[in-house]
């Protein structure tokens, strides 16, 4: 696999459900409005993880991620790490009411989210907070000036992963009474069925149905999350969905990856408070959890690459910025919808294409790359068809550059053909004791290289169709750099994914197209789109076309294998500590 290196250096249910690629009318809260056109002010009321991980550390940096501001009131104080939790104490109820206090008399709050309430008594303070909001919300006064009740998101932390109950019956009680004053809710499946008082759901259509009827006896909406389907014979099936149910059934169902990764800690905290943010911005649930879950897919791929302790590590939830993005801007529904406005595209372009990423991570030539069981044959092949693209490909960055309408943007792109060709070529070369002869390039090699070319006298259009091949591959390759050890059969390879050097380049690449898809028209950024997810596709079958089996959708998991443990979705709750989300 080649650096490649720039720089010297689900479907719907019929009658019930939209698909998860249509643009449903907007899923709204009748009593709250979202601030659009400004950074959503949005308050987590949550337990806290010194570890950083999940609860109100894990809130934070998820609603920055969203493109919000986030506040925090404390309900519980834990003493834990990623292997487990030690002690936990909760402050009195009468405290967190004045935390809750403080904030509301100052700060317009625009969405809340609640996570982890330890006992019955500061269960009630909340609702007795949410109360007091909508009476304010009916007779605007103080500082604040509120025109509408916050959004609210609860996340109910109440049973592990193992199974274990985390509150008391009377909190349990409490908790499910906050149901009627709040818009969402976030449950894992048992959760939801601790909600619902009924047995676990035994499959994904029973939980959704499970979720309705608890949508529909408490008038809020639901977010299933199959996580946990984890260890039934489905799971291969249907991945890790996640869908919004209301009282009349499934508004909008989200197919997505089932990722093997120990880098799950607090992500039901982090699903909840993106969740959140996004609705703040947009106005529309279902879109606000369409961009969270590909948003939290993404942070637990990348989550490894942190090399959070020992246990169960977080997810990374800058990993837009890590990778070259912006932290999302505020823009209303109408100004995205017409075009205008400052949403970050490239972003959720990127988003849209965490299938792909997934589905390339889930190919048996990665994971045997990663883990070093990849037989010498398939890695010659691989870089025979890689030497092969990079001399096409440095030819359609120096198009680039000739075609670049500055002089910054066109050195960079003169260098990154530089660097393919000369950099690249030599290091496969050092690899394969020479340039390849006699080798045909392979149909595959031969489609993304025609893909490219295809774009060449449009700009814009160019540079999003070779910037796949920057971004994937640092995605990709800082996985398997973080698994690299002295005594890996291809230590020196895995070595050159750390690159610093075509981490910065892949930044400024996005940056470049960030700028050229703001400044052009809606017809424009289309074409720009379709060519950046189909390089990223023709990305996945280049990583895929040795040979080897067990490529995606026939070894049962997409994601980088981890330090052992489980595979989780995107709502893994911790089996041996409290959540604090």
């Amino acid at each position: 696999m080649s650096a490649r290196a720039p720089e010297d250096s689900s479907a719907g249910r019929a009658g019930t459900t939209t698909p998860a690629h249509a643009a449903p009318a907007p899923v709204s809260s009748p009593t709250t409005a979202p601030r659009t056109g400004s950074r959503p002010r949005v308050l987590a009321v949550a337990g806290s993880d010194p570890s950083g991980g999940a609860g109100i550390q894990a809130d934070l940096k998820s609603i920055a991620a969203a493109g919000g501001y986030g506040m925090a009131a404390v309900t519980a104080l834990t003493v834990q790490n990623t292997r487990g939790v030690r002690d936990v104490h909760v402050p009195p109820a009468a405290f967190l009411a004045a935390q809750l206090d403080a904030v509301a008399d100052d700060v317009a709050v625009d969405a809340v989210k609640i996570g982890m309430l330890a006992s019955a008594p500061v269960a009630r303070a909340v609702a007795a907070w949410l109360d007091g909001l909508a009476r304010a919300a009916s007779h605007p006064s103080g500082p604040s000036g509120a025109t509408a009740r916050p959004a609210v998101v609860l996340d109910p932390v109440m049973v592990a992963t193992s199974g274990d109950r985390l509150l008391d019956p009377a909190a349990e009680d409490a908790v499910r009474d906050l149901l009627g004053r709040v818009d969402v809710v976030t449950p894992n499946l048992p959760e939801l069925a601790v909600l619902a008082q009924e047995p676990p759901a035994a499959d994904w259509p029973a939980a959704l149905e499970q979720a309705r009827r608890l949508a529909a006896r408490h008038g809020v909406l639901v977010v299933a999350k199959g996580g946990h389907l984890l260890a039934r014979s489905e799971a291969r099936d249907v991945g890790a969905p996640d869908a919004l149910v209301g009282p009349r059934g499934v508004l909008v169902e989200l197919a997505g990856p089932r990722l093997t990764s120990t880098s799950t800690h607090g992500t039901g905290c982090s699903l909840s408070s993106g969740l959140a943010a996004r609705y703040a911005r947009t106005g529309d649930w279902a879109e606000a959890l369409r961009g969270t879950k590909a948003w939290l897919t993404a942070a637990i791929r990348a989550g490894e690459a942190l090399r959070v302790g020992g246990g169960n590590g977080p997810v990374d939830h800058l990993v837009g910025l890590r990778a070259g993005g912006a932290e999302p801007q505020a823009a209303s529904c109408a100004a995205r919808a017409s075009g205008a406005g400052a949403e970050d595209v490239v972003a959720r372009w990127w988003d849209d294409a965490a299938d792909v990423r997934a589905a390339i991570d889930d190919l048996a030539f990665v994971r045997s790359l990663g883990d070093g069981t990849l037989d010498a044959d398939h890695f010659r092949a691989y870089l025979e068809q890689d030497a092969l693209y990079l001399r096409d490909y440095a030819r359609c960055l120096a198009r680039a550059s000739e075609l670049a309408p500055t002089r910054a943007e066109q050195a960079f792109w003169a260098g990154g053909a530089h660097g393919a060709l000369v950099t690249e070529l030599d290091l496969h070369t050092r690899w394969l004791g020479g340039e390849p002869q006699d080798v045909p390039a392979s149909a595959t090699t031969a489609a993304y290289l025609d893909h490219l070319r295809a774009a060449g006298d449009d700009y814009v259009t160019l540079v999003a169709a070779v910037l796949p091949c920057y971004w994937i591959y640092q995605d990709v390759g800082e996985r398997l750099a973080a698994r690299n050890h002295a005594g890996h059969p291809y230590a020196a390879w895995l070595g050159t994914y750390a690159d610093d050097a075509f981490a910065d380049a892949t930044r400024e690449a996005v940056a470049i197209l960030r700028r050229a898809a703001a400044a052009s028209d809606a017809s424009t950024r289309d074409r720009m789109a379709a060519a950046f997810r189909a390089a990223c596709e023709h990305e996945l079958a280049f990583f895929d076309q040795t040979g080897l089996p067990g490529t995606t959708g026939t070894s049962g998991t997409a994601g980088t294998a981890g330090r052992g443990g489980t595979t989780e979705g995107v709502d893994g709750r911790p089996a041996d500590r409290v959540a604090v989300g």
